[in-house]
């Protein structure tokens, strides 16, 4: 029941932003987490950025200080501003949602296709 979709994704210059968004569907009155990860060809899956329900929030080393992360949960959805964006940037972006509330009946990871970002020199 829950779909989860990304958007926002493109093609920059080195030091340019982008800012992307993820929408989340389905989890009703449940409360939800939101983390966006990446993946590069020939390496795995990393951690980019999350942020709770509570709107704590937290960043991978690589991205503190230039990414942020934040949300509207009215209208359940996500985003990660990216600024000074470098080549190694350049990935395909996941956002996954989860819920913590054990009465939610939307358990378990729901993840969304991706979307492209490519950061050229």
């Amino acid at each position: 029941q829950v779909q989860v979709v990304e958007s926002g994704g493109g093609s920059v210059q080195a030091g340019g932003s982008l800012r992307l968004t993820c929408v989340a569907s389905g989890y009703g009155a449940c409360p939800f987490d939101v983390a966006w990860y990446r993946q590069s060809p020939g390496k795995e899956r990393e951690f980019v950025s999350s942020i709770g329900d509570n709107y704590f929030d937290a960043y991978a080393e690589s991205v503190k200080g230039r990414f942020a992360i934040s949300r509207d949960k009215e209208k359940n959805m996500a985003f990660l501003q990216m600024n000074s964006l470098q080549p190694e940037d350049t990935a395909i972006y996941y956002c996954k949602t989860w819920t913590e509330a054990s009465w939610c009946p939307r358990q378990g990871d729901f993840w969304g296709q991706g979307t492209q970002v490519t950061v050229s020199s």
